[in-house]
């Protein structure tokens, strides 16, 4: 295929197809009052020679973006195209006949714009992640079913049972005397404001903990009884945080932001078909965001002051996790989060689930919140 040569300052040498068949033919093109219109002479087998000619609006004309190599190329409405291998001249010509470039060709033409688009993406897919993500997984939420958050706690307690629970050994009047203690904070609530719940005991393989399923079942394990001396105080300020995570949803929230964040991984890097296949142990196993954190503390010092309970009665909890633990228990919740993946971590430091899941705010930081909201309590007349 020979290089094309500018016939005039009006006209260009291109080569043309014409959509039909894979001949190409030698024309020129000419831009007038918004008309492209070509031009040339074809050989055929029949008809030695034959003239081509055809009009195309300019804005029935889709032009490929300019890039540094490469063919350039003239798409038209109806069919059939027009190439050019000489860039230079291409450009020249639709640039003098009015054709000009987006801003998005422009900056990809420049360094600088190449940075800035990288640089705007990143601030996007930060700002989606950060506030976008819990905003869409707050409104599909709302738009849910209750049924469906009782459907996926009951799974997960189910997966749960099978994986790290045992039957509590807590006698049924130890049980009742604590559902009893949680009750009786709850009656003081407003109305309309305490959601459906239950509380179940297990014996686990996670240690003293406590953590609350979607659909309202919350689960309190014989070693966090056990650690906080049974206390009806302590005990009834855990499940007050975890019926802040109730009340918010904050379950099917977390799987929601969690499965849109996959989807949107998936069409970046790839297949995820196996996503859904741990959705019932996810939702038991999945950290609560720190904001999520936050929402179920308020929540129990809500509980617990319109109970007429001191908040710092969590300060009780977690000193005795502090003590339990050794002097470098937040350490280690660090060091548990870079290795929240490792599925085969031992379960004596499985601390991830509920309560004491690594990725809350940390002790000196929840301790400072509860013992403020104390302190306000008593301040009040």
């Amino acid at each position: 295929m020979e290089t094309e040569t500018k016939i005039d300052a009006d006209k260009l040498a291109v080569i043309y197809f014409d959509g039909v068949s894979t001949k190409a033919q030698p024309v020129t093109l000419q831009m007038v009052d918004g008309i492209l219109m070509l031009a040339g002479e074809g050989v055929g087998r029949l008809n030695p020679t034959y003239l081509i000619t055809r009009t195309v609006r300019a804005s029935d004309v889709q032009w490929s973006e300019r890039t540094q190599h490469g063919l350039r190329v003239a798409h038209f409405a109806g069919g059939g195209s027009a190439q050019s291998a000489n860039a230079a001249q291409w450009d020249a010509w639709r640039q003098r006949n009015g054709q000009r470039d987006t801003w998005v060709v422009k900056a990809q033409q420049s360094w600088r714009g190449v940075l800035v688009s990288v640089l705007l993406l990143a601030v996007i897919g930060v700002a989606v992640y950060q506030w976008g993500l819990p905003a869409a997984a707050r409104g599909l939420v709302a738009l849910t079913p209750q049924s469906v958050d009782v459907s996926l706690g009951q799974a997960s307690l189910s997966a749960i049972d099978d994986s790290l629970m045992k039957p509590s050994k807590l006698s049924v009047d130890e049980q009742t005397r604590l559902r009893n203690a949680f009750s009786k904070a709850l009656a003081a609530q407003p109305a309309g404001s305490v959601p459906a719940w239950q509380l179940v005991f297990r014996q686990s393989r996670i240690g003293p903990n406590a953590f609350a399923l979607p659909g309202g079942t919350m689960v309190m394990t014989d070693e966090m009884v056990a650690l906080v001396g049974a206390d009806e105080k302590v005990i009834t300020a855990v499940l007050a945080h975890e019926l802040g995570h109730v009340r918010h949803r904050h379950g099917l929230r977390m799987l929601v932001q969690a499965t849109v964040l996959a989807g949107v991984t998936s069409v970046v890097f790839g297949d995820f078909s196996t996503l859904l296949a741990g959705v019932p142990l996810l939702l038991g196993q999945a950290s609560y965001s720190r904001d999520a954190e936050k929402e179920a503390d308020a929540e129990a010092v809500r509980i617990l002051i319109t109970a007429g309970i001191s908040p710092e009665v969590m300060v009780t909890l977690f000193e005795k996790l502090k003590a339990k633990d050794g002097p470098d228990r937040q350490v280690r919740k660090d060091q548990e989060t870079n290795s929240a993946a490792d599925a085969n971590a031992d379960a004596d430091h499985s601390s991830w689930l509920g309560i004491a899941f690594a990725s809350h705010p940390s002790d000196a930081e929840r301790m400072a919140y509860f013992r403020q909201a104390a302190q306000r309590m008593q301040a009040k007349p």
